[in-house]
């Protein structure tokens, strides 16, 4: 099995031998925007430079993401791993929030506070803290709101201590292998809070993921973000996050910082019914984190807006099938494909189906087959699973050896080819 890649025909064209490969999907589209949607001759790779954004970003790591489609509209070193800091208390909370709905544990569970967490993450430890008094008993409810409001250290150490046993076992066995489960392949955890560890490693397209995850997933814990205080042990503490002040429908999420990650930012704002998700690391000041992650939204808020490229189940183009009735299935996106387009249409945008294929018979209705990628001046913009829209049963004896003689003449060209 090969990947297949086929080019997004020009808008309200269907697309004919525009393939890349030799076999190739064929996409249909009817785009009611007066941008211009072009196949592709060539593959893109590479970030994009800032100075072809139109935006000047400081940061040395950055995104700014759309967050219902998870278009991405700016972007700067956006794989590069770095420590993320307190940043990644959000796979802790996400980890929490999924046991939660999963009922794995209640918010009115009672965890003790250790006197490990108490003097590694507690008062005596001189890092955020949510001063959780050694050996009491905190709710997970309270713990949350200590760990996401006041970014304690301490809280975070007793959700994995509760949850796992200790907080080697909850960052390897629960927060790797969620990230993993949510298309975070490249993040690493050796804690629970940030705190200097070599094993803490994320990139802010992945941190972009996971805020994007929990704010669509877990509406009803996303609003602990944009609390603005919280008391605990008697002593209120504000959110640290400087955005819930400084901007208009700011909302969330977190700040982070050590020595070795610098000052960073995950932030996300509502305006005019569009939510905006900012992710900044590697700064060297908590003004210009505030500053540029503000920048940024604020930017996206003013030269953005959603268009709509395919809508749901508006067939997207055709899969090559191996040994079924059909050589071919239609597919289409579940949801809209929306992406997010400069709002004096001056984009050039790149779609293509991509998919491991021929795909083999039969083929159920709604099977996955691959995705409907869209790039916006040579960056990826958004990425929408496409689905099988019929069912293809198997083909006859025939049939099925016609198609394998077809593809290992194609293997041996291919190989032939690889070699000159």
């Amino acid at each position: 099995m090969a990947c297949r890649v086929s080019s997004l025909c020009r808008p309200r064209l269907t697309a004919g031998a525009l393939a890349r490969g030799l076999f190739a999907a064929v996409l249909m589209a009817s785009v009611g925007w007066g941008g211009v949607l072009q196949a592709a001759n060539q593959s893109v790779q590479g970030a994009k430079k800032a100075e072809e954004s139109g935006f000047d970003g400081d940061a040395p790591t950055a995104i700014l993401t759309e967050a219902s489609s998870g278009s991405v509209l700016f972007e700067k070193n956006a794989d590069e791993l770095r420590a993320p800091s307190s940043m990644m208390k959000l796979m802790t909370a996400e980890v929490v929030f999924n046991a939660i709905k999963k009922g794995d544990i209640k918010p009115t569970d009672e965890y003790r506070i250790s006197e490990n967490a108490w003097r590694k993450g507690g008062a005596p430890s001189g890092g955020s803290t949510m001063f959780a008094a050694i050996n009491s008993k905190v709710s997970v409810d309270d713990l949350l709101h200590g760990a996401i409001i006041q970014s304690g250290n301490d809280a975070c150490i007793a959700l994995a201590e509760g949850i796992a046993g200790n907080e080697r076992i909850f960052a390897a066995d629960f927060m790797t292998k969620r990230a993993r489960e949510l298309g975070m392949t490249k993040s690493t955890f050796g804690n629970s809070n940030g705190l200097p560890d070599p094993g803490n490693k994320m990139t802010v397209r992945e941190l972009a993921i996971l805020a994007r995850h929990i704010i669509l997933d877990f509406p009803e814990f996303y609003k602990l973000f944009g609390e603005k205080e919280y008391t605990w042990n008697k002593i209120r503490q504000p959110n640290r996050n400087p955005l819930l002040n400084s901007m208009e429908g700011a909302d969330g999420l977190k700040t982070g910082y050590t020595k070795e990650g610098g000052y960073g930012m995950v932030g996300s704002a509502v305006q005019n019914g569009t939510r905006l998700i900012v992710v900044v690391n590697g700064l060297e000041d908590p003004e210009d984190r505030a500053t540029e992650a503000k920048k940024m939204l604020e930017w996206g808020f003013r030269n953005f807006e959603t268009r709509t490229l395919i809508a749901a189940d508006q067939p997207v183009g055709y899969a090559k099938v191996f040994g079924g009735e059909s050589r071919s299935v239609k597919l289409v996106a579940k949801t809209p494909v929306k992406v997010m387009v400069h709002k004096n249409g001056s984009d050039k945008l790149i779609a293509r189906v991509v998919y491991s294929g021929p795909v083999r018979a039969p083929v159920e209705a709604g099977q996955k087959v691959g995705v409907v990628r869209v790039w916006r001046s040579g960056n990826i913009a958004v990425e929408t699973p496409v689905y099988a829209a019929e069912a293809i049963g198997t083909g006859s004896t025939m049939r099925r050896a016609i198609d394998g003689a077809s593809e290992l003449v194609i293997g041996m060209f291919r190989a032939g080819a690889e070699k000159l």
